[in-house]
């Protein structure tokens, strides 16, 4: 005989409201009874001539719920009330309600969108807002709307958050019911920061049971967790039995968490977050939160979803609270402090906004679709979420550039799998390995099975030997995807791997060719990627030692996130699968070392590097350009300057300097040229020092043009003649201003100071000794004639008497011989 329940007061109103409008909202917190009442109550409805859908967030919850319809109606699970999730069903012809998780649901109405035979979908917890509840709830409306105007819809909250479904299933009637059976007593423990959750845990587990009654069950955030936690309540002593409650654990070990025990002992159930909603654990009375939650994250930004542990929020914390109170007056130890909980979060974040949304908008696509966010949401996603599950669904060839499902997407959505894994199966059964695929869909999707270990081909070794029933339920669901794979799929690349070879790595590099990574360091902890992301890996692991492997799975921060699950790849099957993305480069470096060039041929996938090597054959426009750079960033001085292109440079600088504005062959406007003229000079060279001097200088006038020569030699001549008919090379880099060398003989007879520069620069006179020894320098060669000569003349006389040394310079005939030597040439005339 069914108990009444808190929910049984407002069941007739809503009944009367569905048999009027076709949408509604009930509000019920934990404890009214909705999952299990509300479906039953509408069967006898005159509207309700087919089938009712009543979706869970979970399997576990699922498979719960309909147990409890059919134990409340006397009947087995399978007759009036099934379900049907991802690996496990039980239903029948005569099934009039069945419980159905909520990717369940999505597929259904994609591949049913009038829902034939439906006349309610009832969703229950849709304060959770998962990504396929919201979805779900979307295109029910939609097709409420175009195709199903008597379709009944019923959202289902355990918070009151009903207004915002109320709005956006048409201003539906919202009813309200009580809550909670029994008194609940909340006692905050707290936790000292540095204390390691599973301890805590432990310690206030233990103090439950002495000093409270019945059953304890403990919220953790995670399967580790829980494994840690267990180690320390190991003997807790007779009359107390220990169980594991999460998603992990075979259908068995989960009903006996939740059903009283057998032989009457007192139970402690640890929990991951599973146990929050949609559930009654029989004989619970006490409830120890951890106040902590580990939910997916997607990191945009390295394209993977990580799992992150965070405060749980208020309404979780609240659905936990009120499993203590199910059935007998309860109490919640917390371990937190009571004012802690108002800085709690109110609500977890709707996954919409947070979520890889590849599958949404391929099913979008499906749908008739372009824009997901023009569907009824109470949170539209964003435009750069969409933005990127598009780029990626173009990548895997499931939509076109208009957003419209290709025949490949639409292979892939036929699969009950993510975008990438639905790829996987298909290009994978384009080789003969859809099995393989599928059983690495299937270990991906469901942890534990096979163990833990990193290496999923060993994992899926193992798997293959396990017997149970949630390891043969993950063997049979390997084969129904198999059965589902298009026998003409695609295009697929060519040359294909041949099947048995590294299946499981072929498998996961298909879904994941991002995450093809390279060890990076000898101890096999740090790899690179194809993506350009860092991992790590436990150097302990087998895996360790290989070079290269495909990476299913990881957590962590994207700069350094922690591989979780992987295979070894071969590279010649990386060339295989991927030889159309692989790109061969050819880079061309300057070395400052050598004034040359190292040419390097590479191989890259992405981000890797796959082989490099030198390359006898590059291209010499990049050489040539990679010289040029080597210039421009180590300076014109790399180069082989002859001496007369030097002096060329500092007769053309000081020309521009002294009426010539354009004339200047400066490092700046070289270089700005250097296209013009250097670079035919290289044709062939690999290093600068290669170059010959020759050719540079004719390639500096070639850059001056012959009138700019022409004024550079009349403001910058190369020599000055003097009276004695020699010639002397002009320094224009001299310190001080343009400067020639010459003995005074030479200067004899000239009384005016000789001028560079359009008569404006004095010459700088360096004088020296018939030895070439320095004796005097002068700008002013008038004022020293009539100065300083006559002490210098005097010394010079004692130290060289072979030559002349006039007392009037100034008059004296100029010659570069000695005394007898100009007298002998006056006798041969």
């Amino acid at each position: 005989m069914t108990s009444v329940l808190p929910i049984h007061a407002v069941l007739p109103a809503l009944l009367d409201a569905l048999r009027t409008t076709a949408n509604a909202v009930l509000v019920a917190p934990p404890g009214a009874g909705k999952t299990t009442a509300v479906a039953p109550a509408l069967l006898g409805e005159a509207w309700c001539s087919g089938e009712i859908l009543l979706l869970s967030p979970r399997r576990l919850a699922a498979r719960a719920a309909a147990e409890r319809m059919a134990a409340q109606a006397g009947e087995p699970v399978g007759k009036t009330f099934g379900y049907a999730t991802r690996m496990d069903s039980k239903r029948s012809g005569a099934t009039r309600v069945t419980v159905v998780t909520e990717g369940i649901f999505v597929a259904r109405i994609q591949d049913d969108p009038e829902l034939t035979g439906i006349s309610a979908v009832l969703f229950d917890e849709v304060h959770e807002r998962s990504l396929d509840s919201d979805f779900g709830l979307a295109l029910a409306l939609d097709a409420q709307a175009g195709l199903r105007p008597d379709l009944r819809l019923l959202a289902m909250s355990a918070t009151l958050d009903g207004a915002r479904f109320s709005g956006l299933m048409g201003d539906a009637p919202i009813l309200e019911s009580e809550g909670r059976m029994y008194p609940l007593t909340l006692r905050h423990l707290g936790r000292a920061s540095e204390a390691r959750i599973e301890d805590s845990v432990a310690a206030a587990i233990k103090l439950a049971l002495r000093e409270e009654t019945g059953g304890v069950l403990a919220f953790l955030p995670g399967v580790a967790e829980i494994e840690r936690t267990a180690e320390r309540l190991d003997g807790l002593g007779a009359g107390i039995v220990l169980h594991r409650l999460h998603g992990s654990l075979d259908p068995a070990a989960q009903r006996a968490a939740i059903a009283p025990d057998p032989s009457g002992a007192r139970k402690v159930v640890l929990a991951t977050s599973i146990a929050e909603t949609s559930l009654t654990l029989d004989g619970i009375r006490v409830v120890v939160d951890s106040g902590l939650a580990r939910r997916p994250r997607y990191d945009r930004a390295a394209g993977m979803t990580r799992l992150v542990t965070e405060r749980a929020s208020q309404a979780a914390v609240t659905q936990r609270a009120g499993r203590a109170a199910r059935q007998a007056p309860g109490v919640a130890y917390r371990l937190w402090e009571e004012a802690a909980t108002a800085g709690l979060p109110r609500f977890d974040p709707p996954e919409i906004l947070e979520a890889d949304l590849s599958a949404l908008t391929l099913d979008c696509a499906l749908w008739g679709v372009a824009d997901p966010r023009s569907l009824a949401w109470l949170d539209p996603p964003t435009e750069a979420a969409v933005r990127e599950a598009r780029a990626r669904l173009m990548a895997l060839d499931a939509i076109d550039s208009d957003g419209r499902p290709t025949a490949h997407g639409k292979a892939i959505a036929r699969l009950p799998l993510a975008p990438r894994l639905g790829h996987m199966l298909v290009r994978a059964g384009a080789f003969g390995m859809a099995n393989a695929a599928a059983e690495v869909a299937v270990l991906l999707g469901e942890r534990g099975l096979g163990g833990n270990d990193v290496d999923l081909d060993a994992r899926r070794r193992r798997w293959r030997g396990e017997r149970g029933q949630r390891a043969e339920g993950g063997r049979k669901l390997a084969r129904r995807w198999t059965t589902l794979v298009p026998a003409a799929p695609g295009s697929t690349p060519t040359p294909t791997p041949t099947p048995g070879e590294g299946e499981t790595a072929i498998a996961i590099a298909l879904a994941f060719p991002d995450r093809i990574a390279r060890r990076r360091d000898a101890s096999g902890e740090t790899w690179a990627s194809v993506g350009g992301r860092g991992f790590k890996l436990d150097a302990t692991s087998s895996l360790a030692r290989t070079e290269w492997l495909a990476v299913a799975e990881t957590q962590g921060l994207a700069s350094g996130a922690r591989i979780l699950s992987a295979a070894a790849i071969d590279p010649t099957t990386i060339e295989t699968l991927f030889g159309d993305r692989i790109e061969t480069h050819s880079t061309v470096a300057f070395d400052p070392a050598t004034g040359g060039v190292t040419a390097k041929r590479e191989r890259r996938l992405g981000a890797l590097r796959l082989s490099s090597g030198p390359d006898a054959n590059a291209d010499p426009a990049a050489i040539a350009g990679a010289l040029l750079d080597g210039l421009r960033a180590h300076g014109l001085a790399r180069l082989p300057w002859s001496d007369a292109a030097q002096a060329l440079r500092h007769r053309a600088a000081f020309a521009a300097a002294h009426g010539g504005a354009d004339l200047a062959l400066d490092d700046d406007a070289l270089l700005a040229r250097a296209d013009e003229w250097l670079l035919p000079l290289l044709d062939g060279k690999r290093r600068l020092d290669a170059i010959d001097s020759a050719a540079l200088t004719d390639a500096l006038r070639g850059v001056i043009g012959w009138d700019a020569l022409s004024a550079i030699d009349r403001l910058a001549p190369t020599h000055f003649h003097s009276p004695a008919g020699s010639g002397h090379a002009i320094d224009y880099a001299a310190e001080g201003g343009p400067r020639v060398d010459l003995r005074p003989q030479a200067l004899f007879g000239l009384a005016v100071h000789p001028m560079v520069g359009g008569g404006r620069v004095p010459l700088v006179l360096s004088l020296t000794s018939p030895a070439g020894r320095p004796i005097q320098t002068t700008r002013d060669l008038a004022g020293f004639w009539a100065g300083s000569w006559a002490d210098v003349a005097r010394e010079m006389r004692g130290r060289y008497p072979r030559h002349p040394w006039p007392d009037d310079p100034a008059s004296a005939a100029a010659t570069l011989r000695t005394k007898n030597a100009d007298a002998r040439a006056r006798e041969a005339r």
